[in-house]
């Protein structure tokens, strides 16, 4: 086998048998061999990481292929070039003279060039009368011919890779954002599941996810975040599928009772007596049925007390003894937060009327969770009674922020 001449650098720089190793591993080029330059140092370029070189070294190698007169390395040409090295260095975009000599060792360690020193360890070419080079001493752009097809399929290799990665990463962009709002969606229109567990999964499929993840990383990450889509759709379907099956029925009930002119459903509230217990099952009371007929539009339902007081826990202090276990506790606490926060009764009033009664209570708990931010609670309760009158405004934003703030808050002290 044939294989490219091994030699030892000049002066205190030292020789070892990874470097005998690396230059016999290059083969001499074909005679009628030849690359485009800067083609085969865009291959190295891309390759860069896999080479172990930086790019202060990419920047010594494009000026040394600057001193390389053809625009392709041709071996019948000759492929060593000697510049000094303050020529290099103006080149190499004025780097220092220890970098530039830090960089050309790196480059000759990753197997790119070579060094053809002289008996004096300076750069320079013997020429013949003709003016043609007969021998040169300086650095050996021989490998990066040897290599051209290695370099190539490296830099498609690598560009295959990065293309994998940014893929892998927009899947679980896009999948984090289904699971995200449709946990968001799930809680705020009060369907059943225990969307905490759901939530407590998706926040620590998170935590397992590196700072800087690799490809490796982020595809087990997607797949588990499409296992917990799939677990939140399976949950969503059995849920649809149940209240078309109740609606069904109600629709069909309501016929028959319409049937009496006369007669009008009068539905009281349920009692709500266990902690969390959501308000959005709850039958239409007769004020509120006038509402809808009035209005065109059905009343705004209140979330699960569960979910607002996880989502504002300081409102609990307010309650009495110090705890919240009913929404008429959580109503009295608010009471005392609105003079807290000198919240005038007729504000108070406006956003029971727009909201009805609980969620001006959640809402109350909201703005005392945000009271450093909030100049004015007065009038910012009155911007939400004005905008929930116009069906623009909804608590679910803003007690998912909340819960996302806090569940975010107890992760980090632990």
């Amino acid at each position: 086998m044939q294989t490219g001449h091994v030699t030892t650098p000049f002066g205190r720089r030292a020789m070892s048998l990874a470097l005998v190793r690396s230059q016999m591993a290059i083969e001499n080029p074909r005679p009628d061999a030849r690359i485009e330059k800067w083609k085969v140092f865009r291959d190295v370029c891309e390759a860069r990481e896999r080479l172990g070189i930086q790019d202060r070294a990419l920047a010594v190698l494009d000026a040394l292929l600057t001193f390389h007169p053809q625009a392709e390395l041709d071996p019948s040409q000759g492929l060593v070039v000697f510049p000094s090295n303050a020529q290099l260095s103006v080149r190499a975009h004025g780097i220092t003279e220890t970098t530039l000599r830090r960089q050309l060792a790196a480059l000759v360690d990753a197997g790119l060039i070579l060094r053809r020193d002289s008996p004096n360890g300076k750069r320079y070419v013997h020429r013949n009368r003709d003016g043609e080079v007969e021998q040169a001493y300086g650095f050996d752009l021989t490998p990066l011919l040897a290599r051209a097809t290695e370099l190539a399929l490296m830099a498609q290799d690598v560009a295959a890779e990065r293309a994998r990665f940014r893929r892998a990463r927009e899947a679980l962009t896009i999948c984090r954002r289904d699971v995200r709002k449709l946990i968001s969606a799930a809680v705020e229109e009060g369907a059943a599941g225990n969307w905490d567990h759901v939530e407590a999964e998706y926040v620590s499929i998170l935590a397992r996810l590196p700072r800087h993840p690799n490809r490796s990383q982020v595809e087990t990450t997607l797949d588990e975040m499409e296992l917990l889509r799939e677990e939140v759709l399976n949950i969503l379907e059995i849920q649809l599928k149940t209240e078309e099956v109740h609606g069904n029925a109600i629709q069909n009930d309501r016929h028959i009772q319409n049937s009496n002119t006369e007669s009008i459903n009068e539905l009281e509230p349920s009692s709500g007596k266990e902690q969390g217990e959501s308000l959005v099952d709850k039958p239409l009371t007769r004020d509120e049925a006038k509402e809808i007929q009035k209005t065109g539009r059905e009343p705004i339902k209140a979330f699960p007390l569960g979910m607002v007081l996880r989502a504002c826990p300081q409102i609990t202090d307010y309650g009495p003894g110090g705890r919240i276990e009913h929404w008429r506790e959580l109503m009295k606490a608010a009471i005392v937060v609105r003079s807290m926060l000198g919240v005038s009764p007729s504000a108070y009033e406006e956003a029971c009327n727009a909201m009805g009664p609980e969620n001006a209570a959640a809402a109350m708990a909201c703005i005392l969770e945000r009271s450093n931010f909030i100049t004015s609670a007065g009038g910012y309760l009155r911007d939400l009674a004005r905008r929930s009158e116009r069906g623009e405004f909804s608590l679910g934003p803003m007690l998912m922020a909340l819960l996302k703030a806090n569940t975010s808050g107890h992760l980090k002290s632990a």
